[in-house]
């Protein structure tokens, strides 16, 4: 099961890393579209800033993912303070591990369920019913990208469970 979670996670980090590439070109060639084409034909197509827009969220949120799995994300005062003992590493694991699920769960269940119980009240089911107004899609293609990345880090953070405990390094003392 290890080994499951494990590949499961790495193969995800792959598609989102993809995916975040994708995002990023997209943003890039639509953003210079409307750079062009406002400074040189003084007429700028109108959807250029929506889609760079939203794959600037899609680019954000699949980095958020990517961050977390390569733990490259921001450690707050990691460089004013030593490296914990091994036990006080395991509990600030297990507090991380804590405040991760305390504010991904609920995103992801609202994204589904609504305030009051049933799919039909979700956020996801709530934006299928609107339209944004340059592209004409659906807004659930847009902001299908916030419960992706929550279900990719608690598949991370599932992975990070999953793996070994590191073997001691012969820098502790023993007793």
């Amino acid at each position: 099961m290890r080994r499951l979670i494990t590949r499961l996670s790495n193969g995800l980090h792959t598609a989102a890393r993809g995916a975040a590439i994708l995002a990023l070109c997209v943003m890039f060639v639509t953003v210079m579209i409307q750079v062009v084409a406002r400074y040189v034909f003084a007429s700028p197509p109108v959807w250029t800033e929506d889609v760079a827009r939203y794959m600037m969220v899609w680019t954000g949120l699949l980095g958020a993912t990517l961050s977390f799995k390569t733990r490259s994300d921001a450690v707050l005062l990691q460089s004013v303070f030593p490296a914990p003992p091994a036990l006080l590493g395991v509990m600030a694991e297990a507090i991380q591990s804590l405040a991760i699920l305390t504010f991904t769960l609920p995103v992801v269940y609202f994204s589904f369920v609504g305030l009051r119980g049933g799919f039909s009240k979700g956020y996801l089911v709530r934006q299928a019913g609107l339209t944004a107004d340059t592209l004409g899609i659906q807004m659930v293609w847009i902001v299908a990208a916030v419960p992706l990345a929550m279900i990719l880090i608690l598949i991370h953070l599932a992975a990070r469970w999953a793996e070994p405990a590191a073997a001691p390094t012969g820098t502790e003392t023993e007793i």
